[in-house]
């Protein structure tokens, strides 16, 4: 069964990624895909982000009881543990929670009251029209929510610290500044494009290949989540793996 829904992926991709019939159609799906996507996904992304990092903070102060060790050194790790894993990954499964979950009820629901024949049998490219816009604004608004996910998560240290008293303001700030390599943003980015690829992807993979009633579309939108998921893991496994 894997391999057959591996082949059925590919060849919906295949037809995703053929020449729009009417750019301006797609620009105009691209912009409310990019809104739904990242505005949408603002306020969700700032609360969790920010929370994680200042209980990441808390513990690695609980962590760090030695007097051999510089407080700022809490500011050192929480920066590279967001920016490297937590702010891509967190976000990213999040995201497919909210935004795979949201694709592929909407796709599947097109499925089963047949608009996507209709589309089909006016020589719509339906597959294109239906997911490459939700492609392109997942790999464009992801890595900025990631982005804002990772500065949402520092600023969260710094006032958990600051409020628990587990580091001042200043040892943080000096531990954040402290050899920082910017190659660590560039792999948080890469991720963010490719977790984009595989939340927008997946989710429209199972609800353009929904069969039945609303209760399929229910269960194809629970697998969709469960698949995204666990190919996010493995993806951020094999991009730590191949860039550190």
């Amino acid at each position: 069964m894997i391999f057959h829904h591996i082949g059925a992926y590919l060849i919906l991709l295949k037809s995703v990624f053929k020449r729009p019939e009417k750019g301006q159609i797609y620009w105009k799906e691209t912009v409310l895909a990019m809104t739904d996507i990242g505005i949408g996904s603002l306020g969700l992304i700032v609360i969790i982000s920010t929370f994680i990092g200042a209980v990441m903070t808390m513990q690695i102060a609980f962590q760090m009881v030695s007097d051999l060790i510089p407080n700022s050194i809490i500011g050192s790790i929480n920066r590279d543990s967001n920016i490297l894993e937590l702010g891509p990954t967190i976000s990213g499964l999040v995201l497919m929670g909210k935004i795979g979950s949201s694709i592929s009820s909407q796709i599947g629901s097109m499925r089963v009251t047949e608009q996507i024949d209709a589309l089909e049998i006016m020589g719509i490219n339906a597959p294109g029209y239906l997911i490459l816009p939700k492609i392109l604004a997942g790999i464009t608004m992801i890595p900025m929510l990631v982005i804002i996910s990772i500065v949402c998560a520092l600023v969260g240290g710094l006032l958990g610290g600051s409020l628990s008293g587990a580091v001042t303001q200043a040892d943080y700030i000096l531990g954040i500044q402290d050899g920082f390599n910017g190659f660590t943003v560039t792999v948080a980015l890469v991720k963010a494009v490719v977790f984009g690829f595989i939340i927008t992807s997946i989710s429209a993979y199972k609800g353009y290949n929904v069969k039945g009633g609303a209760l399929e579309v229910g269960q194809a939108s629970t697998e969709a989540v469960v698949v995204g998921c666990i190919t996010i893991l493995a993806a951020d496994y094999v991009i730590t793996a191949l860039m550190l």
